[in-house]
């Protein structure tokens, strides 16, 4: 019996909980209509292949699977490690072509990493405006070496530096 009575009170705990949550649960938000202002959207002025709809999306995100693990190193020893993630804004349809030159893209941005490691990007306040702008035009400039003009910007979505000590 003494076993019991906890057990009971974690049931109805949990009844009681997903109860409640289902009933507090936020209303379905509606959808908006396209145009609710009745605006006229601008014609694009310039067409490159395909036409895509008004209101479409025009370029894909693609996260690559691992992070980038750069070492700083002064005086010939390891002092921190700065982790990236990194995303890649293309256009759509180039997802596949992406996944499979990502071998040699992530070595590319290794390099890139690597000298901005040892030109002292990452040192002091490396996420200042400057810096971060230098770092993705040099990933961008090594994206379009793999991928051409189908990468439209290099996205950092994660940086952590963590120093040694």
């Amino acid at each position: 019996m003494g076993k019991i009575i906890p057990i009971l009170l974690a049931v109805i705990g949990l009844a009681l909980g997903g109860g409640a949550g289902y009933f507090l649960r936020p209303p379905p938000e509606e959808k908006l209509a396209e145009n609710p202002c009745g605006e006229v959207p601008p014609a694009p002025t310039e067409s490159h292949g395909e036409e895509v709809p008004p209101g479409e999306p025009t370029v894909e995100y693609v996260k690559l699977n691992n992070q980038f693990v750069v070492p700083i190193v002064e005086s010939g020893s390891v002092t921190a490690l700065i982790i990236l993630s990194l995303n890649l804004e293309v256009t759509i349809g180039s997802t596949e072509k992406v996944y499979a030159v990502e071998p040699k893209l992530r070595d590319l941005f290794l390099q890139v990493l690597f000298d901005h490691a040892n030109a002292g990007g990452f040192r002091g306040t490396f996420t200042e405006t400057s810096n971060m702008d230098d770092l993705r035009v040099a990933l961008l400039e090594a994206a379009r070496q793999s991928l051409g003009e189908s990468v439209k910007a290099v996205l950092i979505s994660d940086i952590v530096r963590q120093d040694n000590k």
